[in-house]
């Protein structure tokens, strides 16, 4: 082909314009150039040089050759899990952790005693459920004759200078006299007082529950106390296990201190 030819050829050839977007795929951004697949080309083939390359180096190891995670890992439902290294803690660090521990229980124990003593300051222990019933007892002379009946006659609320609506009251139990200068101080209708005693019964339900959570404390920390004297290497004879209300109960050697 002369060089007039291709001139002549060049300059009829239309110049290039990207094709139209069709309207069906308008949604899914603009035509990719010429470069992005060359990229993506590129990238590919890296892709599968790299799995050939360990796919011949799975099929060139020995199966026999020893490498570290034969014993740092296990099978755990037919899948080799990885064993966690145990963190090495000294003996000091132990012994300060238990301290640490001692006094965390030992804050929280004397914060709930002092609840406690909160609790029974506000409620006096008044009607509280398993406590011993008041007894009031009064002495009459009935050796005399004529007194025999003394006891059948006997009025409760004359005796104690009440009105009778009163006499089952073991607080706030004012006498006639006080009734005629003032009114009866407090609730006095029975709904409210019912109120009042359910309330009251609750109060107690919560002092007992902190009275045991004390309890309970107080075991916790002589149990971790018995564990940080362990940590010392001196000889010991175990005398009474460890129970849930107590620690066990160790026999030291005498070691005598510089």
């Amino acid at each position: 082909m002369s060089s007039a030819f291709r001139k002549a050829a060049k300059s009829e050839q239309r110049p290039h314009r990207e094709r139209a977007q069709p309207a069906a795929r308008k949604k899914l951004g603009l035509l990719e150039k010429k470069k992005d697949y060359r990229l993506r080309a590129r990238d590919y083939h890296k892709k599968q040089n790299a799995l050939r390359a360990l796919q011949k180096k799975a099929l060139d190891k020995n199966p026999d050759e020893f490498y570290f995670k034969m014993i740092r890992s296990g099978l755990q439902d037919g899948v080799h899990v990885l064993k966690q290294p145990k963190d090495e803690v000294t003996p000091e660090q132990v012994k300060l952790m238990r301290t640490q521990d001692i006094k965390y229980v030992e804050m929280k124990r004397v914060a709930e005693a002092k609840k406690i003593e909160r609790l029974k300051a506000e409620l006096h222990l008044l009607d509280a459920e398993g406590k011993s019933p008041n007894k009031h007892v009064f002495f009459l002379d009935t050796k005399r004759e004529g007194k025999a009946s003394m006891v059948q006659e006997f009025d409760i609320a004359t005796h104690l200078d009440t009105v009778p609506e009163l006499v089952d009251r073991v607080y706030n139990r004012p006498t006639v006299a006080t009734l005629q200068k003032e009114t009866l101080k407090g609730a006095t209708d029975p709904a409210h007082l019912k109120k009042l005693a359910q309330q009251r019964k609750n109060q107690y339900d919560l002092l007992k529950q902190r009275i045991e959570r004390e309890k309970a404390m107080f075991v916790v920390a002589q149990k971790i106390q018995t564990r940080k004297d362990l940590l010392d290497k001196t000889h010991k004879v175990k005398v009474k296990k460890e129970t849930t209300n107590g620690p066990a109960i160790y026999k030291f050697k005498f070691q005598r201190k510089r």
